[in-house]
């Protein structure tokens, strides 16, 4: 590998395969010019939706500032809780599941003209699009959407409910629909073709075929990039290894519970048998596209908008998160639900703690670098209320984000307010975003 390959999104060859490296100090070699070696690390976006809501007593922290009390449902936050502020009072005034899934990122929901078709004039692009239109030439990837679900079948409102598999919209009519396959988002971030992927080996791992280019750089680099380097590779192996093993397990058949009714989907083949390793690991695959800076925006639907994924493998819990999302105050239901919610709000810890995990340059972090917006379209899904939505916000941002505590905006606050003050904090110069009032000036 000469100098002139050596830049801030180098690779590893071999095979057809690219492997993007993280930042190494090799990249600052003396002589190298100023824009192949940039001061900082980029500031990257993560949003992780999540569908139905919350049980509103069980989310709302008590009191504001550094010392808010952590809720039941926020109690998986305490290990990271200096890296994630609550953000109370943003809104979109949506309406149902599908429009307000679609909201959950534009700001403005879908409608429906009585031909049948959507029209949506002041919806606009979603955040992340609207980001990744901007930023994301710099990147392989522009901008990765992932997810759990594939899309339902039906309708609510007179919107089609698989409107509701995304919150990603390059513009008024234009969704981009997650990839629910682990394999096939790895092939993506890695550049592994259909070709090359026949052309390995079963039993291979990618990294052996990029193990040449690998000890090359090592040779060149310092102790620290030996060490980051190796800590990298073992990474990609062990993401890579675990889809592997979705693809070949020993005995699906024998993982795989019946379906109580038609919405609750048997997991595809190259699909993991249980949600937890599913969301795990689109979550370390999200982890690995910004580590190697192959994009810098990630959108992760943990489901369906309008998701009835049953999560009776969650001790106190039975039924569909969609029907016990409609629990008419009934404690029967309302603490399944809660529990359901203290599950997704440790899948954003999980992200955290790894993320927090990975150095980048300046003695900073990949967290330290990073905008994670994680959230519900749904207040209460019980009355399907869009005000004061449950939204967290973790990261520093490139030092942007002052995170740890509880931020009270005024009532009704457009979510859109948010969403300008991310693309700015992305390098973004915007005045608006879709309907927004203006900045938030306290993050």
């Amino acid at each position: 590998m000469t100098r002139q390959h050596i830049s801030r999104r180098a690779v590893l060859r071999g095979m057809g395969v690219a492997l993007a490296l993280p930042v190494l100090d090799v990249t600052k070699a003396a002589g190298a010019p100023a824009r192949i070696a940039p001061v900082q690390d980029p500031v990257r976006l993560v949003t992780l939706f999540h569908p139905n809501g919350v049980y509103p007593p069980n989310w709302n922290p008590e009191g504001e500032g550094r010392d808010y009390k952590l809720s039941r449902i926020l109690e998986p936050l305490a290990p990271v809780r200096d890296e994630v502020s609550v953000i109370s009072n943003l809104g979109t005034g949506a309406k149902g599941h599908v429009g307000a899934t679609s909201a959950f990122l534009t700001g403005t929901p879908l409608h429906k003209k009585a031909a049948g078709r959507i029209n949506t004039p002041s919806m606009g692009t979603s955040l992340d699009q609207f980001v990744a239109e901007r930023v994301g030439h710099r990147n392989s990837v522009a901008s990765l959407e992932v997810g759990c679900e594939p899309p339902r079948s039906g309708g609510e409102n007179g919107l089609a409910i698989s409107f509701a598999n995304t919150v990603s919209w390059r513009s008024d009519s234009t969704k981009v629909d997650p990839e629910i396959e682990p394999q096939a988002v790895f092939d993506r971030l890695f550049g592994i073709s259909t070709k090359t992927r026949q052309q390995l080996a079963d039993d291979a791992s990618i990294i052996d075929h990029v193990l040449e280019d690998a000890r090359a750089l090592r040779v060149r680099g310092s102790e620290a990039d030996r060490r980051k380097l190796d800590e990298f590779l073992a990474s990609v192996r062990d993401v890579e290894q675990r889809i592997q093993r979705n693809l070949n397990p020993a005995s699906r058949e024998a993982d795989w519970k019946p379906l109580v009714e038609p919405e609750l989907y048997r997991p595809q083949a190259g699909i993991p048998a249980t949600r937890d390793e599913h969301i795990r690991q689109m979550l370390d695959l999200i982890a690995l596209a910004l580590q190697t800076n192959a994009t810098r925006v990630a959108t992760f639907m943990m489901a369906h908008g309008f998701s009835r994924q049953n999560f009776t493998f969650l001790d106190g819990v039975s039924g569909d998160h969609h029907s016990i999302s409609h629990h008419k105050e009934t404690p029967e239901l309302t603490e399944p639900y809660t529990i359901v919610s203290q599950w997704y709000v440790s899948q954003l810890v999980y992200l955290v703690e790894r993320m927090k995990s990975i150095p980048e340059r300046n003695g900073r972090t990949l967290l330290d670098n990073t905008m994670i917006l994680y959230g519900s379209a749904l207040k209460n899904g019980n009355g399907h209320t869009t005000q004061d939505l449950p939204v967290l916000l973790a990261g520093r941002g490139g030092r942007k984000l002052s995170p740890g505590r509880r931020i009270v905006l005024p009532e009704e606050t457009p979510i859109t307010n948010l969403h300008l003050t991310l693309a700015r904090n992305m390098g973004i110069e915007t005045e608006r975003f879709n309907n927004s009032t203006g900045p938030l000036t306290d993050l």
